[in-house]
This record gives structure tokens, sequence and C-alpha cells, in this order.
């Protein structure tokens, strides 16, 4: 018999581009409450390209998930006509989870829909034991969970330094923490009983910065990370470049011309063993100025007078600036953000930094926009790129 042709318009089956369609347009519009509201509905249309009846559409079913509401006053175009009634996104009602997961410590946090923190703790650590931390990772958001009832979490997003692997949730590699294969999103989810997102903290910042940092709005971002790990990502065009496995921004063996640090790769120079917090907190040490592992007394000293830990951390941006140098030469990005404990703190750090990297690109080259909460913001960040990402499959009721 011969076979009948069987329209897809009359199909009763929804076709998986026209989800992918709805997914996509449903993240626009909550990108453009987030970066415009209050906005009338009327202004979405206009950015975002969508028919206006598409708009309405799309707000009526974020609204109805209790990410956006109709904001207070209805306002009227030059008097006359139908008021607009701006929508703005509901704070009130949902939060994110945020895990930052140190060598020292754990960070973990409550965030707004706005990426901004609502509650913190940090946890330091006495074993670095996998499930032992993330054990106590998750005490520790239910703790702030229940200082702020009547808030929901969405879920947890999870940043960790190294080798992380987005797709699988899982630490490949982490040398300083010495964790290998570790699966977090299935630890933490087990003990959460929440959706968990982990992925590198470099990854995370640069969304946090796409998010809601100053590099809203730029066609390529790069981030330079440098703590007790030192690592890098880069976004064009609003994406993450992961590569496979999630391997891209593993820059800690690049060699540093001049470096002498050993490194447990058997090499001496590499970037990270140069720069690490370790490396600083120990020169600073030699040189009378602390007598702890902490970065953050180096800065006090610093900012108290002391000449010697001044200088230490204005080196330690030059060498920053110059790998930075090098990262811009390869990328070209349209903005560089850095993560670095000295030039959060002093201008002559940031000057330091800026001039090794380039005057040319100096505009370009600024410093973290979370100055004051950038480990917590990494984890959350995860998390809320991906809610900003898929609205409607990350939130809990998301069809």
């Amino acid at each position: 018999m011969p076979r009948t042709a069987v329209s897809t318009l009359d199909s009763p089956v929804p076709r998986a581009a026209d989800s992918d369609r709805r997914r996509t347009s449903a993240s626009v519009v909550l990108r453009s409450v987030l970066e415009h509201g209050p906005v009338a509905r009327s202004t979405i249309a206009r950015l975002t390209g969508l028919s206006p009846a598409s708009v309405t559409e799309h707000c009526a079913r974020l609204a109805g998930l209790g990410l956006i509401r109709e904001s207070a006053a209805p306002r009227r175009s030059n008097g006359v006509g139908r008021p607009h009634v701006p929508v703005d996104l509901d704070e009130a009602g949902f939060l994110v989870g945020g895990v930052h997961v140190a060598v020292p410590y754990t960070t973990v946090a409550l965030l707004d829909l706005r990426g901004r923190v609502v509650a913190r703790r940090e946890l330091k650590h006495e074993h670095t034991e996998p499930g032992r931390v993330l054990a106590r990772a998750a005490e520790g958001l239910a703790g702030l969970l229940a200082e702020v009832p009547g808030r929901r979490a969405l879920g947890v997003g999870v940043a960790v330094g190294g080798w992380v692997d987005r797709e699988t949730g899982s630490v490949v590699e982490h040398e300083l923490l010495g964790w290998r294969e570790v699966p977090v999103r299935e630890l933490l989810g087990a003990r959460t009983g929440l959706p968990v997102h982990v992925d590198g903290h470099a990854r995370a910042l640069v969304n946090g910065e796409r998010l809601f940092g100053r590099a809203r709005g730029s066609g390529s971002v790069l981030h330079l990370f440098v703590g007790n790990v030192v690592d890098a990502a880069f976004a064009t065009h609003d994406e993450v470049h992961h590569g496979p496995r999630s391997a891209a921004g593993a820059i800690a063996h690049l060699p540093v011309p001049g470096g002498t640090e050993p490194c447990p790769c058997g090499r001496t120079g590499c970037l990270q063993a140069e720069l690490s917090e370790r490396t600083l907190c120990r020169r600073a040490r030699a040189a009378g100025v602390i007598d702890s592992v902490n970065p953050m007394h180096v800065v006090a000293a610093a900012a108290a007078g002391d000449a010697v830990a001044r200088r230490l951390l204005v080196e330690r941006a030059r060498m920053t600036g110059r790998a930075a140098g090098l990262l811009l030469d390869v990328l070209n990005p349209e903005t560089v953000v850095v993560t670095e404990v000295g030039i959060i703190h002093f201008e002559d750090c940031l000057a330091a930094l800026r001039e090794a990297a380039g005057i040319r690109r100096a505009a370009a080259v600024m410093p973290t926009s979370f100055p004051d909460s950038v480990l917590a913001v990494a984890g959350g960040s995860v998390a809320l790129d991906v809610l900003y990402r898929d609205p409607l499959g990350a939130s809990p009721e998301g069809i």
C-alpha cells in the first residue's frame, strides 16, 4: 500500500525545534527583565525582536513560575493610551545556593536572582576528603536556608578550581585538594535533594560577569583567576568555551620567563607555582611580613604601610599582567577581568598589572566586579547561568 504523507502541522506531537525555540525565547525574555527591569512588555518586544504576543505569553509563563512579577505602578506613554504595566524579577520567592571549594575552606552562600549575596558562611577545612567537604557544605546550605523562611532554593551551583567536567558534574583533578574523579553533582545532590550544577570557578565567574558584572554586553570576555589555583576562562557571544571534557582554561603550567619557583610537575617557573597565594604567603613569611598562610594578612600589612608587603603585591600583580598580556595576544578579547587580591585592594597593583599587560589594551583590563563576594558569586553563578539559559527547565514547575 502507498504511504500517506503526514503533515507536521497536523501532528499533535510538538516538534523538538518548537520546544527549543520556546525555551530560547523564554531565556531572552528573562535576560531582558534582568538587564532592564522594571521594563514594559512592549520594550522587551522591541529589544528582543519577539512579537508582542510572544512576549506576553512568555511573561505570563515566567510569572506563573514565580520568576517575574508585575511592578507596582503602571505607566502611561505621554499620558495617553493603555497604561504600560512593567515587569521585574520576583526577588521575594526564589534563591540559589552557591558552593565554592577553595584549598583552605569552602564558601557556602545564598544568592537572589540578580546575583546578590543574601547570606554566606565560610567553612574551614578540617579534612579535604571530598565526602566530608561536601557533607559540610550541604549542612551549611541547610543552615542558611533555615534563616530565610518562605524562600525556596531553585538549585545549587558548585564552583571548584582545577579540572572540572561540567557535563558529568565531577572534578576530574584538583592537585592541591587531592581530588580525582569526584562525582560532586551526585554526592551533593544526594545530601541536599536539589538540582546541582558544577563548573570550574574561572568559567563560573565569566558567567557572573556577563550576567551581573561590568562585562555585561561585551562581545568576548576573558577571566583570569589568581588564587591558590591559577586558571582562565573565555567567552564569546555569551558562550563559554569548555573544550573536550571541559578541560579548557588550564594555564597552571604556562612557563614564566625568569621564574624560580619549583612546581610539583617537576619543572621550574610554572605560572601557578609563581603566582599562587601559597607562594605569596611563603615569600611574605620569609621577609618577616606575616607569620600565617592567609594572603589577606599580606593585604592588611600593605594597607598598614608595610613597604615590603606592598612590593610583594605589586610584583605579583605585574607577573599576573604578563600572563594576561599573553592571553590577550592569543585570544584578543574585548574585555579582560582579573580576580587577584592585590588589584582588588590597591590602585598601584592594578596599574602595574595593566602596564605589564600592555598600555594599548589597558582600558580593557579590569578587576572583578565582586570584590567583597567573589567566591560566593562564583558558586551561585553556576546555578544562575543554568536558570537564565533555560528558565523553563531550571524552575521547579518548568515544562
